[in-house]
């Protein structure tokens, strides 16, 4: 062989080299045809999914509450008594803006961290209990925060999202006629969960006393929607929700 086929062979061989690259295996699912294929690994599905969940808590768990509580620009503060604790105002609740700061304390709803929630929660009892006919007009913006609430698909933030949502309604006189033409973005939710009641069988069902069953809370806000909801209320409900029945037939 001469010497110039030597060094063109040499040649060939360094180019192939030099392009050669490491492909990282392609990650396939269990059982299929592609995980027979070269290069690639199978993932474990389980795995995938808990650490999807746990993303999709993290995300829900970056409220504009909770934003708004680390800046400081919440007026509340922690009050430890002996009888239990509970959130103090630094202004007037009675002169605070209630387009702000109703709709922002609903966003924390979502929350599942203390001391988040508990802020969020004992706020908005606070807000309902001295708001009077200014909850009427912010209804709208409550609406989104609710809904985020129940898409959670947490217990105990459902629960505790129905009970928000019957002391919302028994607020004011305006409230309930005024969340009648939300029912379709809220009671999805309900006609979803509302017969997957829990099953114990022969043991003691704890939440019952802790007032923490979602179907038995879900019938109790249904029925709380109609009574104050004016005259087109059930027929909204028996839309969204078929298998309710008028708590005024029975």
């Amino acid at each position: 062989m001469s010497i110039s086929n030597r060094t063109g062979q040499s040649e060939i061989q360094y180019s192939a080299k030099k392009n050669f690259r490491i492909r990282t295996p392609r990650l396939v699912p269990p059982f299929s045809l592609q995980s027979l294929q070269k290069n690639t690994v199978v993932f474990n599905q389980e795995n995938l999914s808990i650490k999807g969940k746990q993303n999709n808590q993290n995300r829900r768990a970056a409220t504009s509450f909770r934003m708004y509580y680390n800046r400081g620009d919440l007026p509340i503060k922690m009050e430890y008594l002996t009888g239990g604790d509970k959130i103090g105002w630094t202004v007037d609740i009675e002169k605070l803006d209630y387009n702000l700061y109703l709709p922002l304390f609903f966003d924390g709803l979502s929350e599942t961290r203390h001391p988040y929630k508990t802020y969020a929660r004992q706020g908005i009892i606070d807000l309902l209990t001295h708001g009077g006919d200014k909850i009427h007009p912010v209804i709208p913006q409550l609406i989104l925060p609710i809904k985020n609430a129940f898409n959670t698909n947490n217990l105990e933030v459902m629960c505790t999202t129905l009970k928000i949502l019957q002391q919302l309604v028994v607020s004011s006189d305006l409230v309930g006629p005024a969340l009648v033409p939300f029912y379709r973005q809220l009671l999805p939710t309900f006609n979803s969960f509302k017969v997957k009641n829990l099953n114990c069988g022969d043991e003691i069902d704890y939440s019952q006393k802790n007032n923490m069953n979602l179907s038995d809370l879900m019938d109790q806000t249904l029925q709380v929607l109609e009574i104050h909801g004016g005259e087109d209320a059930f027929i909204n409900i028996k839309y969204m929700v078929p298998t309710y029945e008028s708590c005024f037939l029975n």
